[in-house]
């Protein structure tokens, strides 16, 4: 027995020494503002996000408007490359639901979706600051934003692209609530929609109702062909549902991306060739992108991805804890380099369902037993302290992560550095429990005030590790306070339906995408009407039902926030949000994993940033020796 608990602290410390070799160690590619003395200047510099001088990123350089015989072209600014070869990626999970841009409800899909459609504008992956895209220009004025598009730069089917194809894209798609509605939802002020209309051939001009933040940022939505998807849309939206779905002939698809769809696998691969009317070119006039190819392999959980690397079927990965120091180490006699990309832009968090709505047949949603619980603010605080979070970074992210208490990421410029982390309280909880009635019998099981044991479901989507592993923490902490637990991870899209159709849900393990530069991206899931709003969700028929009064502050503050057109102005709606909900607990936040990317050393012009990731930049990156 001794025997065995030398070899378990032996272990331990091996652990230990490991991870703070790998946070040394591991290259870092933009400023690590996580940690405690790190800083993020937002003030004074408007929407920059200021990184230091790191491998790389420091470097990159953005791409130059440039004119060559009456077309505008974006000018790489990069070491010119070679062309030729292929880069392969991967996917988990059973592959995109589908390659209509404005249909994706799913991060594959949508993934798949931006290599094949440009926007109007983009992100400037190291400052932050929005650019051009398919536009040469923009400027803002008040409620007006007038987009100058570039002459002469064509569909991947060599037809032009010019404001027909913007307007139609805006006003017959978008505004009109074709397939996803998210981005409609996002730019609605006051109930009202922007109007666009079309200038000349080539500019464009936005109205928004009142001045309006996050407009310019919304006009990364891809732009569709009219002459593609006109039909379509006249047909009506049922039949927009299944149109471009994953059968369709990759040579139905004409797109304006870097790369146009060539072939997809079904639960096997998705390969996209070189886009030849591409409208970005090198130092030396030639059209990008490099490569030929651009591969994602589908794979169907994280193992198995990490074995395809190994065996160089991948060129490229993204680790979680337990393997990057692995990695790490094999680092040094391997032909690739781990990168330290930031904290993520990501979310995960745990909530309960505080619905107190029937459905259309009388019953409730929630057992009212249960709505008792979830309802009550002392019971979801005692949740919350009961939560190790600092086990669930040492334990399933390897060290690589930091504990999170607000909706905001911790590398936001909005973020609320008032609200103080603070560590697993027990004793905490109890007094929570206590103060709204909560006893425990001589078992140590927790009752409430009316005599029932406390017992529920907790789901998260099965197949992903690490909801699963936290899943497991999360009921072993709840289970110190006397709850029973049900851990019950199910598969994705069945979770989907009890989220958001059917209701039927207790707790719940799940993650939002989010963005350090712009709040207003979670507008459907915290706005109460939203159609995220997963906490206290809304069928259409109860779309005007009560709401909490924190909710309704919450409408408030996000909308104030969107409307106020200074940084000072919209931090200050958005600091008293996340004060409310880390009052409230309406989302349990839990911790922010830091990205951790592998990529072959065959490949130049790689420029990794926390905003873009490593591959920002596909059509400049080139492969050493292309096949």
């Amino acid at each position: 027995m001794k025997r065995v608990v030398l070899i378990i602290l032996v272990l331990l410390v091996v652990l230990g020494v490991g991870k703070a070799c790998i946070r040394r160690d591991l290259p870092t590619v933009d400023k690590p503002v996580l940690r405690e003395k790190a800083k993020i200047e937002n003030v004074r510099r408007g929407y920059k996000l200021i990184v230091r001088d790191a491998p790389n990123s420091a470097n990159y350089l953005i791409p130059k408007n440039i004119t060559i015989n009456g077309i505008d072209y974006l000018q790489s600014q990069t070491p010119i490359g070679k062309y030729g070869g292929t880069f392969v990626s991967s996917t988990i999970g059973e592959g995109p639901k589908t390659f209509n841009p404005f249909n994706t409800k799913d991060n594959i899909s949508a993934q798949m979706s931006e290599i094949m459609y440009d926007g109007l504008v983009t992100t400037n992956p190291v400052t932050g600051e929005t650019i051009p895209k398919l536009a040469k220009s923009f400027s803002v004025n008040g409620k007006e934003y007038v987009v100058k598009l570039r002459h002469g730069v064509k569909w991947s089917d060599g037809k032009p692209i010019t404001a027909d194809d913007v307007v139609f894209t805006w006003q017959n798609i978008i505004f009109d609530g074709f397939g996803n509605t998210s981005t409609r939802d996002s730019v609605v002020v006051d109930g009202k929609l922007p109007t666009v209309e079309k200038i000349d051939d080539y500019t464009v001009k936005f109205v928004t109702p009142e001045p309006f933040a996050p407009f310019l940022r919304m006009l990364a939505s891809p732009i569709a062909p009219k002459h593609i998807f006109q039909p379509a849309v006249s047909r009506g939206k049922e039949y927009f549902e299944g149109f471009l779905s994953t059968n369709t002939n990759p040579k139905e698809f004409v797109t304006s991306g870097a790369f146009r769809l060539k072939e997809y696998v079904p639960a096997q691969r998705v390969v996209f060739e070189r886009n030849p009317n591409y409208y970005v070119i090198n130092k030396e006039g030639k059209k990008l992108p490099y490569l030929d190819k651009l591969v994602y392999l589908i794979v169907g959980d994280i193992n198995n991805q990490v074995l395809k690397f190994e065996g160089g079927e991948l060129d490229e990965i993204s680790l979680q804890g337990a393997n990057v120091a692995r990695f790490k180490e094999m680092e040094k006699h391997s032909n690739f380099t781990v990168y330290n990309i930031g904290p993520d832009t990501g979310t995960m968090y745990l909530s309960m369902n505080m619905n107190n709505r029937k459905d259309e047949k009388g019953k409730y949603y929630v057992n009212p037993k249960k709505q008792v619980w979830f309802q009550d603010k002392n019971f979801r605080q005692a949740v919350d302290y009961s939560l190790d979070r600092k086990n669930m970074v040492f334990n399933i992210a390897n060290g690589l992560g930091y504990p999170l208490f607000t909706p905001e990421t911790l590398n936001s410029i909005f973020l609320n550095k008032n609200l103080k982390p603070y560590d697993k309280d027990i004793n905490k909880s109890k007094e929570l429990l206590k103060k709204s009635g909560f006893y425990w019998d001589k078992s140590g099981h927790l009752i409430d005030r009316f005599g029932n044991h406390v017992e529920f479901d907790l789901y998260t989507n099965a197949g992903n590790t690490e909801r699963e592993a936290i899943g497991v923490m999360v009921k072993q902490d709840l289970e110190d306070l006397g709850m029973k637990v049900n851990f019950k991870p199910i598969e994705f899209n069945s979770l989907v339906n009890k989220l958001m159709a059917s209701l039927d849900w207790d707790m719940v393990i799940m993650g939002f995408t989010g963005s350090p530069l712009e709040p207003n991206g979670g507008k459907n899931v915290w706005l109460s009407d939203g159609t995220l709003h997963i906490f206290n969700q809304r069928l259409e028929k109860d779309a005007n039902s009560s709401r909490y009064n924190f909710e309704k502050r919450i409408d408030y503050l996000y909308t104030q926030g969107a409307l106020a057109t200074k940084f000072a102005d919209r931090k200050r709606f958005y600091d008293e949000y996340q004060a409310i909900v880390y009052d409230e607990k309406p989302l349990i936040y839990i911790y922010s994993p830091i990205r951790i990317v592998a990529l072959r050393n065959k490949y130049q012009n790689i420029y990794p940033t926390s905003l873009g990731g490593v591959t920002h930049n596909i059509e400049e990156i080139w492969r050493v020796n292309s096949e």
